[in-house]
């Protein structure tokens, strides 16, 4: 099977492991999701009264940053899996932030918002999971407003050997048992890794924003390269 290309089998896993993602999310990253996401805030640099819409924003946790960083300006949290948005909703309502963040289930290669809406545009381990990287990496763009961002966050590849191999190992081998050892999902884990075997590494993905019509293409390797950031800019003439 296709994983990628299967959009019915991706909205189930995360709908199944939803009420443990946040769990997991820190278990498989060895927490460093959290210090990867303070350093990709760093590089934004979202001042208050910034907009924002978080693609595939799963339990909500970069929403509330951005909702935090931009004092209270217009943030959206798209995804398309409705246990991942209760969740999410419920951390919005216990912190407050209800007034400021808006949660919709819609689909990132379709986002249900005008050209040039927002001034940044997020998406946070959710693009290798997509059917069609590039059809997302257009809409992103075509929803940011002229000299906004388009930042991704996400799983990458190694290129140094040994850890290569060693990241290899854990990613595909020992993360689908720890997801069947705790939360009793072995296929849905075995799953993730799966996803990332055509996606592309760090080089490739720039030359992608670049393709989609992104300017001043960043992109840098966290960790020995197991995550990268990549950041574009849309050109102030729209283009």
């Amino acid at each position: 099977m296709n994983a990628r290309s299967d959009k019915s089998h991706v909205h189930a896993v995360f709908e199944s492991i939803a009420p443990k993602y946040d769990m997991m999310n820190d278990i498989i990253s060895f927490r460093r999701h959290k210090a990867w996401r303070r350093f990709t805030m760093r590089k934004m640099d979202v001042k208050p009264g910034d907009t924002a819409l978080d693609v595939c924003c799963g339990t909500c946790d970069w929403t509330i940053d951005l909702a935090r960083a931009n004092g209270g300006a217009r943030t959206v949290g798209l995804d398309f899996s409705r246990n991942m948005l209760d969740i999410g909703q419920a951390k919005v309502d216990k912190l407050g932030l209800g007034s400021s963040i808006e949660l919709v289930q819609g689909n990132a290669m379709e986002l249900p918002f005008p050209d040039d809406s927002f001034d940044f545009i997020t998406i946070g381990f959710g693009l290798r999971n997509v059917p069609d990287i590039d059809r997302v990496l257009r809409e992103m763009k075509r929803v940011v407003k002229p000299g906004g961002k388009v930042v991704c966050l996400e799983v990458s590849k190694p290129m140094w050997q040994p850890f290569k191999w060693l990241f290899n190992f854990y990613f595909q081998r020992l993360m689908p048992l720890m997801g069947k050892w705790l939360v009793k999902r072995y296929e849905q884990y075995r799953w993730l890794p799966e996803s990332l075997v055509n996606f592309p590494d760090l080089q490739a993905l720039a030359e992608m924003f670049r393709s989609a019509g992104l300017r001043n293409v960043r992109a840098y390797p966290l960790t020995g390269g197991v995550a990268a950031l990549h950041i574009g800019t849309k050109g102030n003439d729209g283009i």
